[in-house]
C-alpha cells in the first residue's frame, strides 16, 4: 500500500508541476510608456504621441485613452496618408507600439482648453490585459517632431 500511495503522490506532484509550467499564458504584459508628447494645439483638436514598450512574453492591446482634456478621444491609424479610427492597437510581446507623427496616433476632439507649451496633459491608457497606465504628455511646440531633432 505504501508503494501505491507514494506512486500516486509522485504522479500528482509531477502533474501539478507540469500544469504550473503551462500557465505562462496567464502572465501579464510588462508595459512601459516612453517618448510621450503633445504638439501645442491650434484648434479644438489635439494629437498625442508615445511609445508603449512591452518587455513581457504576452501581447496586449491598447483599447482606449481617457483624459480630463476631452471626453472624445480616439485612436487612429494612418494608411496611405489617410487617417482611420480603430478600436485598438496591438502591443506585441517583447515589442512595442509606436504612435508618431505621420503614423498611428491619439486624437483629442473638442478639447476643454488649448494647453500651452510647457504644460502637461494627463492621460490614462487602457489595455485589454494590463492595468491602466497614467502618463503626462508634455506639450511641445506645434511643429515638434523628435525624428527631426
Amino acid at each position: 500500500m505504501n508503494r501505491r500511495t507514494a506512486l500516486v503522490g509522485g504522479l500528482a506532484l509531477t502533474a501539478t508541476l507540469t500544469l504550473s509550467g503551462c500557465s505562462s499564458s496567464d502572465s501579464k504584459p510588462e508595459l512601459k510608456v516612453t517618448g510621450a508628447y503633445m504638439p501645442q494645439p491650434v484648434s479644438d483638436m489635439a494629437a498625442g504621441f508615445l511609445v508603449v514598450k512591452n518587455s513581457g512574453d504576452t501581447s496586449d492591446r491598447l483599447t482606449s485613452i481617457t483624459s480630463p482634456l476631452s471626453d472624445d478621444i480616439t485612436i487612429h491609424e494612418t494608411k496611405n496618408g489617410k487617417m482611420h479610427m480603430v478600436t485598438s492597437f496591438a502591443v506585441p510581446a517583447n515589442g512595442q507600439l509606436t504612435l508618431e507623427r505621420g503614423g498611428n496616433h491619439i486624437m483629442f476632439m473638442d478639447i476643454e482648453h488649448q494647453p500651452k507649451q510647457g504644460e502637461k496633459v494627463p492621460v490614462e491608457l487602457h489595455f485589454e490585459k494590463a492595468d491602466p497606465i497614467k502618463v503626462d504628455l508634455p506639450v511641445k511646440e506645434t511643429t515638434y517632431n523628435p525624428k527631426q531633432q
